[in-house]
């Protein structure tokens, strides 16, 4: 008999008998025999706030052999389970994600977009399992930031899929109508809050006074504009440049390679598409701003990292015969300036929050070291969104 051992309260239905069967309609097997599972966390305490991840490590015996395998099943948290994230996730691995892969291998361009999808159902349970990418090399960073290189392959990585849908959208529209319901940052309760704290908060700073005007004019008007975008596509389209989107594209949903011996880079891999949904593509990259990118690459990097998008995905289109209008880079800055709201919105309280300053009460700029850094990076940001235009007509 199969041994089934636990590092954790996970469901009674996830057990040797399950596992053998996923694997032996993975595999095509009818004589696979699972002898030996282990099931511990899949990920570490904050990584996910939709899913419930587990790491199933597997012994199994075929007519072939004897062998080993690691597998990642992912279920929805309680929170989440009357959403629409895992029938998403679902319909990307299984139908969205392939066929990107295929437009692009046709180009010549053999990038993997996504972990292989071992099994998927939503009755009578919502799961998901996948290949544990860190056997094949793959790890999260943590704590610590991002290189340069990683970055621009996480947004290289990006741009393709962005690329691709593009052409699916110009070409067969409704091969992602379903795709319509994304994750709207002003719907979690803590990010509809920040705005009057961090207006108040200019208005204290000597070097920051000046743009408290302008978030006065701004209020909350914002989280209604934010909610439309959500919807803009498929109520109210804009000019500009629509794209399946990531939907939460942050540096937990990035997985980097590299070379153990030489410790060079070598891939990127993205992961959680349960937020995707058709939208311009400047949400993705207002996320990357702040939710990739630290704040020396944000003060100091931004325009290079995002002109490094920008190529590739010119690159791509010509490589995969785009038949739409291209974009050019006037109009990709002009439609960055147009979602100009999530800048407002990360910026005033999801940044603050994200390092754990609160901007309620005294400060003390001599002291706190957390302020004086933010103080510093507000300098820089709000000067670069007045040279972008974002306080005109407000």
């Amino acid at each position: 008999m199969a041994e089934n051992t636990t590092e954790l309260n996970h469901p009674e239905w996830l057990n040797v008998q399950f596992i053998t069967e996923v694997l032996n309609n993975y595999k095509k097997e009818i004589d696979l025999k699972v002898t030996h599972l282990v099931i511990t966390p899949g990920s570490s305490v904050g990584d996910n706030y939709a899913s419930v991840m587990y790491r199933a490590r597997v012994d199994y015996t075929n007519p072939k052999g004897t062998f080993s395998k690691s597998l990642i099943i992912k279920t929805v948290s309680e929170m989440f389970a009357g959403s629409s994230l895992f029938k998403t996730e679902i319909g990307m691995y299984k139908k969205v994600l392939p066929e990107f892969e295929r437009i692009l291998r046709e180009s010549g361009d053999t990038s993997k977009l996504y972990a292989d999808c071992v099994y998927y159902s939503l009755e009578p349970r919502q799961v998901i399992i996948f290949e544990d990418l860190v056997e094949l090399g793959y790890e999260m960073a943590r704590n610590r930031a991002l290189s340069h290189q990683e970055i621009s392959s996480a947004l290289s990585k990006l741009a393709k899929i962005h690329a691709t849908s593009m052409k699916i959208i110009n070409e067969q529209p409704e091969f992602l109508k379903e795709f319509n319901d994304g994750i709207c940052l002003v719907d979690i309760p803590y990010m509809n809050s920040g705005a009057a704290p961090f207006t108040e908060f200019l208005g204290q700073i000597s070097e920051l006074k000046k743009y408290q005007p302008h978030f006065e004019k701004i209020g909350t008007s914002f989280i209604g504009r934010l909610k439309d975008v959500m919807k803009e596509y498929q109520t109210n389209p804009q000019p500009g440049y629509y794209v399946l989107c990531h939907g939460d594209y942050h540096t937990r949903n990035v997985m980097f390679k590299h070379n153990k011996k030489s410790g060079s880079f070598e891939d990127c891999m993205l992961l959680d598409y349960q937020g995707c949904y058709v939208a311009p593509l400047a949400v993705d990259l207002m996320y990357s701003i702040y939710m990739l990118m630290n704040r020396e690459q944000r003060t100091g990097e931004l325009e290079t990292l995002l002109n490094y998008y920008f190529f590739v995905l010119l690159q791509t289109l010509r490589k995969i015969d785009y038949q739409g209008v291209m974009p050019t880079p006037l109009a990709f800055w002009s439609e960055m300036k147009r979602l100009k709201d999530y800048e407002f919105l990360f910026l005033s309280t999801y940044l603050p929050m994200s390092v754990g300053l609160s901007l309620g009460g005294n400060y003390n700029q001599e002291t706190d070291q957390k302020l004086k850094d933010y103080i510093e990076e507000c300098k820089i940001m709000l000067a670069r969104f007045e040279r972008s235009g974002y306080f005109e007509d407000l």
